[in-house]
């Protein structure tokens, strides 16, 4: 089926793909949300057993494995999207396992990588990283998880498939092994080793999760026919390398660099204020999650309206996002504003009542990411992944020189607010990537 004859078929308005992105993120918020309470149970449950320092060196080792698994992951879901999506609709069963293969090697390939690393750097650097020599070994041992942190093609061949359901299990069950793992950690007394072994059977747990449903759902969907294990990985599309780095750079900037700064915290004023960076941060996403999740139902049909040649609907359905967003997220700023320091008193104890200061900054810059929510898949969806990075070096190498000076300077509620800082730097360039690109566009058609 090519683009002229996909044309011809009625095709939906920008008022229906956004019910639809509103009802697949739907089914996510339905797992996300019970998985934001039960991640902030088990991370209190922990806090109440490790106490601030002993909690602060378990999210140090927990944000050096999220680090090293962001920054070596190819974000092989969106490769999966962008090159799979063609192949699907048109049964080219096998182009399609060409793309499978290719994102299972990058999955390997980061994976192996990130656990050579990570195992290296948690033993030769643990002390300049906030742990101490005889927490080293523990910091490798948890290291070896990056391998299922890494591992995004069951990810993206799920939200090809449109198994958004799956998606929102897999979250759930993360926190219900941490949940209860934790529990019985505190009736234990267990030590940090104990929580640390929990916390990685989490990510094992959802691993295999998504592992086995999407192997299921390809089965079901008769697109294993003549799979093959070994076989030929290169994409008839050019440009997919090229693609797969642009992705890991701009998800390495995106993501990574929030562990970078628990890092950096604790390195600066040690594991207790690096806590409670962490709690804020936490309490932030939790609360800005459910709007978020417009992202992963958002993204495929960005793709599919580009193959479609229909700009125009992704400039509206991109406009939608925004301001829906932008008004949840206002709310949102509202309510933690007024309910921050009794909310952290109550779930956490009174010790982490201090983080409600930079939770409201990290707050405010949720709001802002949330506006410019529909931005960047737009950006990358219209072929200019690589803007994105350069926009995102150019945001967090400023926000990296800073925060040092900042952090030792006005303390850790500074690294809140040079936060909201750059996360109004990176909204304003990807609206102008977005400019740009229409601009460039525009003069295209007039000629």
């Amino acid at each position: 089926m090519n683009a002229a004859a996909a044309q011809a078929r009625p095709q939906p308005t920008a008022g229906a793909i956004f019910r639809r992105i509103l009802a697949n993120a739907g089914k996510l918020l339905g797992g996300r949300a019970v998985n934001a309470v039960l991640s902030l149970a088990y991370t209190a449950v922990a806090a109440r057993a490790l106490g601030v320092k002993g909690l602060g060196v378990l999210v140090m080792i927990h944000a050096f494995a999220q680090l090293l698994g962001d920054v070596v992951k190819f974000q092989s879901w969106q490769t999966v999207l962008q090159y799979g999506a063609e192949p699907l609709a048109q049964r080219r069963l096998d182009e399609l396992h060409r793309v499978v293969r290719f994102t299972l090697m990058l999955d390997l390939i980061s994976g192996l990588v990130g656990m050579g690393v990570g195992v290296g750097g948690a033993l030769a650097f643990g002390g300049r990283l906030g742990w101490g020599a005889d927490q080293a070994p523990l910091a490798a041992a948890y290291v070896l998880s990056v391998m299922f942190i890494t591992a995004a093609a069951p990810l993206g061949i799920l939200r090809l498939l449109d198994r958004f359901d799956v998606l929102a299990a897999q979250a759930a069950v993360i926190s219900v092994v941490r949940l209860i793992g934790c529990a019985v950690g505190f009736v234990l007394h267990a030590d940090l080793a104990f929580f640390l072994l929990v916390w990685a059977l989490g990510t094992v747990a959802g691993f295999l999760l998504l592992a086995a449903a999407a192997w299921r759902e390809m089965d079901r969907q008769g697109l294993l026919h003549g799979f093959r294990w070994l076989g030929p990985t290169r994409i008839s599309t050019p440009g997919a390398w090229r693609f797969a780095w642009a992705t890991n750079l701009n998800a390495t900037l995106g993501t990574a660099f929030t562990h970078l700064v628990t890092l950096m915290v604790g390195g600066l004023l040690g594991p207790a204020d690096a806590a409670l960076w962490r709690i804020g941060r936490q309490v932030a996403d939790a609360i800005a999650k459910p709007v978020r999740l417009l992202i992963p139902a958002l993204y495929p049909e960005l793709v599919r309206l580009r193959a479609e040649r229909r700009e125009k609907t992704m400039w509206r359905l991109t406009a939608r996002i925004a301001l829906a967003a932008g008004a949840v997220g206002l709310l949102l700023l509202i309510v933690s504003g007024f309910a921050g320091a009794p909310l952290l008193r109550l779930v956490m104890g009174a010790g982490f009542a201090a983080a409600a200061g930079v939770m409201t900054w990290q707050v405010a810059a949720a709001v802002v990411n949330l506006v410019s929510l529909p931005l960047e898949p737009m950006v990358i969806s219209l072929g200019q992944a690589g803007a994105t990075v350069r926009v995102r070096v150019v945001v967090a190498a400023a926000y990296a020189a800073a925060l040092p000076f900042l952090v030792r300077r006005f303390g850790v509620e500074a690294a809140g607010a040079a936060l909201v800082a750059s996360s109004l730097a990176i909204a304003l360039g990807m609206l102008w990537l977005l400019l740009r690109q229409r601009s460039q566009a525009d003069r295209y058609n007039a000629a």
